[in-house]
Protein backbone atom coordinates (compact mmCIF):
# COMPACT_ATOMS: atom_id res chain seq x y z
CA UNK A 1 0.00 0.00 0.00
CA UNK A 2 1.35 3.45 -0.92
CA UNK A 3 1.84 5.98 1.86
CA UNK A 4 -0.01 9.31 2.03
CA UNK A 5 -2.41 8.71 -0.88
CA UNK A 6 -5.51 7.87 1.15
CA UNK A 7 -7.84 10.60 2.44
CA UNK A 8 -7.83 11.25 6.17
CA UNK A 9 -10.81 10.12 8.22
CA UNK A 10 -12.13 12.94 10.42
CA UNK A 11 -15.25 14.09 12.23
CA UNK A 12 -17.55 16.02 9.90
CA UNK A 13 -20.97 17.63 10.45
CA UNK A 14 -23.55 16.70 7.82
CA UNK A 15 -26.40 19.24 7.65
CA UNK A 16 -29.71 18.79 5.82
CA UNK A 17 -30.41 22.31 4.52
CA UNK A 18 -34.14 21.66 4.04
CA UNK A 19 -34.87 20.98 7.72
CA UNK A 20 -31.68 21.87 9.60
CA UNK A 21 -30.97 18.31 10.81
CA UNK A 22 -27.30 17.86 11.74
CA UNK A 23 -25.23 14.79 12.54
CA UNK A 24 -21.56 14.49 13.48
CA UNK A 25 -19.89 11.42 12.02
CA UNK A 26 -16.58 10.20 10.66
CA UNK A 27 -16.04 10.91 6.98
CA UNK A 28 -13.48 11.64 4.28
CA UNK A 29 -15.78 14.19 2.60
CA UNK A 30 -13.84 17.24 1.42
CA UNK A 31 -15.31 20.61 2.37
CA UNK A 32 -14.08 24.13 3.05
CA UNK A 33 -17.00 25.25 5.24
CA UNK A 34 -16.92 24.88 9.03
CA UNK A 35 -19.45 25.05 11.84
CA UNK A 36 -19.27 25.09 15.61
CA UNK A 37 -21.15 22.62 17.79
CA UNK A 38 -20.80 22.63 21.58
CA UNK A 39 -17.69 24.81 21.38
CA UNK A 40 -15.85 22.60 18.90
CA UNK A 41 -15.28 23.50 15.24
CA UNK A 42 -16.03 20.84 12.62
CA UNK A 43 -15.91 20.76 8.82
CA UNK A 44 -19.45 21.20 7.43
CA UNK A 45 -20.96 19.21 4.56
CA UNK A 46 -24.43 20.34 3.42
CA UNK A 47 -26.92 18.29 1.42
CA UNK A 48 -30.55 18.56 0.31
CA UNK A 49 -32.36 15.47 1.59
CA UNK A 50 -31.91 13.21 4.61
CA UNK A 51 -34.03 10.68 6.45
CA UNK A 52 -35.40 13.60 8.49
CA UNK A 53 -36.81 15.42 5.45
CA UNK A 54 -37.48 12.76 2.79
CA UNK A 55 -41.23 12.06 2.42
CA UNK A 56 -40.74 8.28 2.36
CA UNK A 57 -39.02 8.21 5.76
CA UNK A 58 -41.13 10.89 7.43
CA UNK A 59 -44.44 9.27 6.51
CA UNK A 60 -45.50 12.26 4.38
CA UNK A 61 -45.39 10.35 1.09
CA UNK A 62 -48.76 9.86 -0.54
CA UNK A 63 -49.42 6.87 -2.74
CA UNK A 64 -51.52 8.20 -5.56
CA UNK A 65 -51.95 5.01 -7.54
CA UNK A 66 -51.02 1.43 -6.73
CA UNK A 67 -51.50 0.17 -10.27
CA UNK A 68 -48.51 0.70 -12.56
CA UNK A 69 -48.59 2.65 -15.80
CA UNK A 70 -47.86 -0.38 -17.96
CA UNK A 71 -50.69 -2.35 -16.37
CA UNK A 72 -53.11 0.55 -16.88
CA UNK A 73 -52.09 0.83 -20.53
CA UNK A 74 -52.55 -2.91 -21.12
CA UNK A 75 -55.87 -2.92 -19.35
CA UNK A 76 -57.17 0.09 -21.30
CA UNK A 77 -56.11 -1.09 -24.73
CA UNK A 78 -56.88 -4.77 -24.24
CA UNK A 79 -60.52 -3.78 -23.59
CA UNK A 80 -60.59 -1.66 -26.77
CA UNK A 81 -59.10 -4.52 -28.78
CA UNK A 82 -61.75 -6.98 -27.54
CA UNK A 83 -64.65 -4.62 -28.36
CA UNK A 84 -63.49 -4.20 -32.01
CA UNK A 85 -63.79 -7.95 -32.75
Amino acid sequence: MKKDIHPKLREVVFRDISCGFEIVTLSTAATKETTEIKGKTYPLFTFDVSSQSHPFYTGQQRLVDTEGRAEKFMKKYSMAKKSKK
